[in-house]
């Protein structure tokens, strides 16, 4: 069954992808370890940093492709996930503070000890174990995933009536963030981490297995997802972004394949989520945002929806683009954004990727064409030729 899943998902492209990934994991991480400063390929660490930052980026790009690009749904709450797997790390290291906070408490955090509260609530006992707080990465945004899908594709809920929904939900989650009774830190969120597993998050080796673990994350995602949209499932998958009505005709259940694909999705975004707080160092109810969704569905669609490959490569590319705007020209980074958005609608319609994938597709069946068109040639003038001769002799 695994060997079947993996034979699926491994064609062409991916592999070459998932390899290129796996070098990056290893050849970045070990130019910055390895080389000296001095060294013209030694890779600095806030270089390093924030292209793991991207990497966490395009595995979230990666996760919207998955119910956007092949089952249709555009959710605009996808950030949302992202945060409650980030709120979730962002817990375990908060918990790993202990006494060498501002006020010294062993068990409450400073942020707690500031608004007098008393003792540790409820939810964040069991976030000081590792393996604790890595299962709640993906049981939270899954469980919400799941009540949500539950009830919206039951309904019946499709098009942009769900994508107001999906981004009214991740809405009210800022808004409820944003309150310090939450317990979760309010607007200054969670930072001033320490370690992670007893190690230094600011250490060079840390920053570098943080950067390696990501690149991994995405790689093993990639493989899941490929595996996901090129069994049967998937068929049926894309049967019901294309043609829902049908698909239901054949007497599949709908709502079950839109909720496991959405859960699947949600989880890969509380990955990246959680990859992403040490890197950077917080997390606050910003990442909330509706506009940070609606910025993952341009990387989708700069890169192509629906190719798998396309959205991690429009996630590095856009905020590459948007590391330099927003350092040399601030006040245009928006700007840039929205000329972007309209120029890959209007000419890149199936994104970089997708265009590349028809332009070679057109180039091969044009190739194929012309060389049937001269075998037809060259087996006409060799039936002609004969007969011209014996009609001259």
């Amino acid at each position: 069954m695994i060997t079947g899943f993996l034979i699926r998902a491994l064609d062409r492209n991916i592999t070459v992808a998932i390899a290129i990934i796996l070098a990056i994991a290893v050849l970045v991480p070990a130019s910055n370890l390895l080389l000296s400063a001095d060294n013209p390929l030694h890779i600095p660490t806030y270089i390093m940093a924030l292209f793991g930052k991207y990497l966490c980026y395009a595995l979230l790009a990666l996760a919207l492709d998955l119910v956007w690009g092949y089952c249709g749904i555009l959710s605009l709450g996808h950030a949302a996930f992202f945060a409650l797997g980030g709120y979730a790390m962002g817990m375990y290291l908060m918990r790993q503070i202990g006494s060498r906070g501002v006020y010294g408490d062993p068990i409450l955090p400073d942020f707690m000890v500031f608004l007098n509260w008393k003792e540790l609530p409820w939810f964040w006992h069991g976030f000081d174990m590792f393996w604790f707080a890595m299962i709640m990465v993906l049981v939270v945004p899954g469980l919400l995933a799941f009540v949500f899908g539950w009830f919206a594709f039951r309904s019946r809920v499709n098009g942009v009536y769900l994508s107001i929904i999906t981004q009214a939900m991740t809405y009210a989650l800022l808004l409820a963030f944003f309150r310090n009774d939450m317990g979760f830190g309010g607007n200054n969120g969670l930072t001033d981490f320490k370690d992670i597993l007893g190690f230094s998050v600011q250490a060079n080796g840390t920053r570098a297995v943080l950067f390696a673990l990501s690149a991994i994350m995405l790689a093993l995602c990639l493989l899941i997802a490929s595996g996901i949209v090129h069994s049967k499932f998937g068929k049926v998958l894309v049967g019901v972004r294309d043609a829902e009505s049908r698909v239901r005709f054949l007497g599949f259940r709908v709502e079950n394949i839109k909720l496991f694909t959405f859960v699947v999705s949600a989880m890969m975004a509380g990955i990246a989520g959680a990859l992403f707080v040490p890197q950077v160092g917080i997390i606050n109810p910003g990442e909330f945002a509706p506009a940070n969704s609606i910025e993952v569905v341009i990387w989708t669609a700069v890169g192509g929806r629906g190719t798998l490959i396309g959205p991690i490569i429009g996630a590095v590319l856009v905020n590459a683009g948007k590391s330099f705007f927003t350092g040399a020209f601030p006040d245009f980074w928006l700007f840039a954004l929205g000329a972007l958005f309209i120029a890959v609608t209007l000419f890149l319609p199936k994104g970089i990727v997708g265009t590349v994938a028809q332009y070679a597709a057109n180039r091969k069946a044009l190739l194929k064409a012309q060389k049937t068109e001269a075998a037809r040639e060259a087996a006409n003038e060799a039936a002609a030729g004969p007969t011209t001769t014996q009609a001259a002799e």
